[in-house]
């Protein structure tokens, strides 16, 4: 059995108090412990079903880790997965060190993304692009977050994310920085326009768009054929990071 510590300690990890607090997050189901266990995240716990176990003996053990036995049901009370026949893990964050755009290298900005799933979303696009950097204003949500981890499915473990003050990083930089708008004034189709060899991809919030403080060499839009006001940010991000790519 899960003892009364660590069921404390997973709980606390619920929310972003308890997690900034102990500095470790969870990591849950079969896919993301996966990943996690070939990562260079370090896990303080771990709690695995006899099912996993044996489909993912070696994983498990390359790592040397104590780890314990569980029920299914056991997983489902301590938590966040609505369902977990797998494993959960409690992880133990990294600092936010700051990164620096390297040449010919492609960057995601984030300014005030809130939605945990949208980020969660976003971090595993940027993983399917080959894209390992996101910076992100100090009002994105937590990158810890138990959505946004499970939305990443595992590219958490290979994506780093530094968050700071998101006009001052980009005032400072020397690449070319593309922002992504619906509506706005010298806004350029994307489909024609001639994207650099590397820069920053700068996308707004949900439900503002880009700051307009912040600087930005380039605005860009994905052209709209029907009547939706709007795209997911995250949808936006993968439609804009595939043009670019594929104008490369």
């Amino acid at each position: 059995m899960i003892s009364k510590a660590s069921v404390s300690l997973i709980k606390s990890l619920h929310n972003k108090k308890g997690r900034s607090e102990k500095n470790l997050f969870l990591v849950e189901g079969e896919k993301s412990i996966v990943e996690l266990l070939f990562s260079d995240f370090f896990i303080e716990q771990l709690f695995v079903t006899e099912t996993f176990y044996t489909s993912n003996t070696k994983a498990v053990n390359r790592t040397q880790l104590k780890y314990e036995i569980v029920t299914e049901k056991e997983l489902g009370f301590v938590g966040t997965l609505e369902s977990n026949n797998a494993a959960l893990a409690v992880v133990r964050q990294k600092e936010n060190s700051s990164l620096a755009v390297a040449t010919g290298e492609i960057v995601l900005a984030l300014d005030d993304i809130s939605d945990p799933g949208n980020l969660g979303t976003i971090v595993r696009i940027a993983d399917w692009y080959g894209i390992t950097k996101i910076i992100a204003s100090t009002s994105t949500t937590d990158r810890y977050n138990s959505k946004t981890i499970a939305a990443s499915m595992g590219s958490f473990t290979r994506v780093n994310m530094f968050y700071t003050d998101l006009d001052k990083y980009l005032s400072n930089t020397k690449v070319p920085i593309i922002g992504s708008f619906v509506k706005e004034k010298d806004v350029q189709d994307l489909h024609v326009f001639t994207f650099p060899k590397a820069g920053i991809l700068l996308m707004g919030s949900e439900s503002n768009g880009i700051d307009y403080k912040l600087p930005v060499t380039q605005k860009i839009t994905i052209p709209s054929y029907g009547k939706a006001e709007s795209l997911n940010v995250s949808i936006a991000t993968a439609v804009i990071l595939d043009t670019w790519k594929r104008a490369l």
